[in-house]
């Protein structure tokens, strides 16, 4: 299986800001959070973790996406040695370390905006930004500016300018000789301009040739981002919605309708062969377990996350089924964690985190569909060496789906062999996964 590391790899995303119970406003005091997360590694490593998503830990006015300063560790978390030793703590242990990078907009309070509000036409930064001043704005600077999304506290980069992208490429390439990290999430990828991905591309594989781009994006065709010229991944939000709703109405077909639609064997399936990022809950949404009807389900749909194509990534608490949901500023999905916790669910994550790693087809196998009603379903994933099925009922009572099969199999789950004869029985909310 001669894949890049990041697609055989299970990541673990952490709200630093959040998990380490920073104030929410910067007030600028030193305050070492970050060693917090040094103690979270043996769970991790435990548990499966191949690579850590660290959400912003840069010097920001409030949730890390309004950067002050792109070198320097929020003083909320620390400073520039504590993430260095965190990222070094990792990789002693196996696992690697990504950074989310905020390079579509940034804070009121980034020293250039500053110099171009103090200056204005003669700022050396006016053509950093986007500014028009001919306009005034909320906090009435007599300037406006573009920024995301109708946010005027995020002020959006002007990417093509060349001073912002090499002060850009500057920052990634301290990030990797100062931090040793591994790669980036970009935010709001679907936001940056086309020919910044290509240069960012080739400028950070010429840092570390198997750097992992991972770009996050929300609707439209995930191939204009995923390509051999810009990311290796994106944010796969169409079965993150598909995920949750089949669960909670009931209704198989709207998930593995997507899965086909995605990567089945057939011409018209659109990212057959590339590994997209998958989650059932992130730092922007609802806890997952909030969103299903059915808490019995939980284990049905990290089955799911972690036999369907592409990579799984698992969002911190969630292993062991805490709860969030959106508003307070997103605190509620964002939390503090004062201690670890480990239950049955993580003992199931952690199982199907081992059945990932052992078996290559679950990385490069094909997918198509065996057998499929409104709440049981089974598919499969297979490349040359394995064959696998996994087959899930989420209704309350038992059910046989019928399959073209009569031979002997392992159910990987239990480590049990299993007769199939043309029959595959499954108990009352519960998953198999078939290795033949």
């Amino acid at each position: 299986m001669n894949e890049p590391w990041y697609n055989k790899s299970v990541f673990y995303q952490i709200y630093p800001l959040g998990a380490t119970g920073a104030p929410y406003e910067n007030d600028h005091q030193e305050v070492h959070r970050l060693l917090q997360l040094e103690e979270w590694i043996p769970n991790l490593k435990k548990l499966g973790i191949d690579c850590i998503l660290l959400n912003p830990v840069f010097d920001s006015t409030s949730h890390g996406y309004d950067t002050i300063d792109y070198k320097k560790v929020d003083p909320r978390l620390g400073d520039n040695a504590d993430l260095s030793h965190y990222v070094s703590l990792c990789h002693k242990k196996g696992m690697r370390v990504i950074l989310d990078s905020v390079f579509n907009h940034v804070g009121r309070e980034f020293p250039p905006f500053l110099d171009v509000l103090k200056n204005r036409e003669a700022s050396k930064y006016l053509n950093w930004f986007h500014i028009d001043m001919n306009q005034n704005n909320s906090y009435d600077d007599h300037l406006s500016y573009l920024d995301w999304e109708g946010n005027s506290n995020l002020v959006k980069l002007n990417l093509k300018n060349p001073e912002v992208k090499n002060y850009l490429f500057d920052v990634v390439k301290f990030w990797v000789d100062t931090f040793d990290i591994d790669g980036l999430r970009l935010d709001v990828a679907y936001c940056l301009d086309p020919d910044f991905l290509k240069e960012l591309h080739t400028f950070a594989k010429s840092l570390k040739p198997d750097f992992f781009l991972l770009g996050e994006t929300l609707h439209g065709d995930y191939n204009q981002w995923v390509n051999e010229q810009m990311l290796d991944s994106c944010t796969n939000y169409e079965c993150y919605k598909g995920l949750y709703s089949s669960f909670n109405t009931r209704n198989f077909f709207e998930i593995l309708y997507s899965f086909n639609r995605q990567f089945g064997n057939e011409q018209w399936c659109l990212y057959k062969g590339k590994h997209l990022f998958n989650f059932v809950d992130n730092h922007d949404v609802e806890r997952i377990a909030s969103i299903l009807d059915v808490k019995a389900n939980l284990p049905l749909i990290y089955t799911m996350l972690f036999t369907m194509p592409g990579i799984p990534c698992l969002y911190y608490g969630s292993e062991w089924g805490i709860e969030g949901k959106k508003g307070n500023m997103d605190r509620d999905i964002r939390p503090n964690i004062e201690s670890l916790k480990w239950n049955a669910l993580t003992d199931r994550i952690q199982k199907l985190i081992e059945i990932h790693h052992d078996h290559s087809a679950l990385i490069d196998g094909d997918y198509s569909q065996i057998a499929l009603t409104n709440t049981a379903c089974i598919y499969q994933r297979k490349n040359a060496e394995e064959t696998i099925w996994c087959c899930i009922n989420l209704d309350e009572n038992p059910v046989d789906l019928p399959v073209n099969v009569d031979q002997n199999m392992e159910e990987l789950l239990s480590n049990e062999k299993e007769k199939i004869e043309n029959t595959v029985h499954l108990g009352s909310q519960s998953a198999k996964v078939l290795l033949f």
